[in-house]
């Protein structure tokens, strides 16, 4: 079993920008996150895992379901112990867990290889969106705007994942762009490998950075409207992913691509901006 807990997630999380969000948190609330991230990454891992066969991944991914629901009965595993404390802490959901198990589900299967926009928002929601609505109980969000703002800035990072990952994602066998921009581009659906190289995919994934940037806007109007809780670890999230995207969008998704990281100097400046922000 993949090893879990908060000590592994956070040694995991240190190269990521999720761990400079993470470290605005005071103790309590920067401990439930990697308890959070580290679930994620333990289903992450089954699922990416393209050297073990679907159906034992399916049986793993079942396992940490099944652990899932008997810990929300108050029968906890070694497997999902670690979570307990936060959990009623916080008053995590157990429909939030299960969404990202479903997530992982779909991606293990094989099902994201052009997806239509209604499964591909789908899947967002699972691996995204649902990991926000565990993050804002722990942020002390509200649930009205935070579930509002989970919903749109998970799916505004989970799209600019997507066009950053093109090649990664294609060497997995998966294929994330939705169908209905690939068909208005006249782009076969063919393999993974062969749809990214397409001498017109760019139109493709500007349509879909589009769409990400439509999400960032909503998210921003959830943030100017000044909701309570702790917002710095979503501001700065969503600023380095913004960034990124618009970095993306100045360099083109045409082949050959190039890897596109936030640098250090700007990494340090969106850090000291949204991390003192109120």
């Amino acid at each position: 079993m993949t090893d879990t807990g908060p000590e592994t997630a956070r040694r995991t999380a240190s190269g990521s920008s999720f761990y400079w969000g993470m470290r605005l948190l005071p103790r309590e609330k920067r401990e439930a996150m990697y308890a959070i991230y580290a679930f994620c990454r333990a289903v992450d891992d089954i699922a990416d895992d393209v050297t073990t066969p679907d159906a034992n991944r399916a049986t793993q991914l079942g396992l940490w379901r099944d652990a899932i629901i008997s810990l929300f009965r108050g029968e906890p595993s070694d497997r999902t112990d670690f979570l307990k404390p936060h959990i009623q802490n916080f008053a995590l959901r157990q429909a939030d867990f299960l969404s990202v198990i479903e997530g992982m589900e779909m991606d293990a299967s094989g099902a994201m290889i052009a997806p239509d926009l209604q499964t591909l928002d789908y899947y967002c929601d699972c691996v995204a969106s649902a990991v926000g609505r565990l993050s804002i109980k722990v942020f002390g969000m509200q649930e009205t705007p935070g579930f509002r703002l989970a919903h749109h800035l998970g799916r505004a990072l989970q799209l600019t994942n997507i066009l950053r990952d093109l090649d990664e994602d294609a060497g997995l066998g998966r294929l994330y762009l939705p169908r209905e921009f690939l068909g208005r581009a006249a782009i076969a659906l063919d393999t993974p490998a062969r749809a990214i190289a397409h001498p017109v995919v760019d139109s493709v994934c500007r349509s879909l950075a589009e769409l990400a940037e439509h999400h960032y806007r909503e998210a921003e109007v959830i943030f100017h409207s000044r909701p309570g809780g702790d917002l710095r670890p979503s501001r700065l999230m969503g600023a380095l992913y913004s960034a990124m995207l618009a970095r993306m969008k100045n360099r083109g998704w045409s082949a050959p691509r190039q890897s596109t990281r936030i640098s250090k100097p700007v990494l340090i400046w969106l850090v000291l901006r949204h991390g003192f922000a109120a």
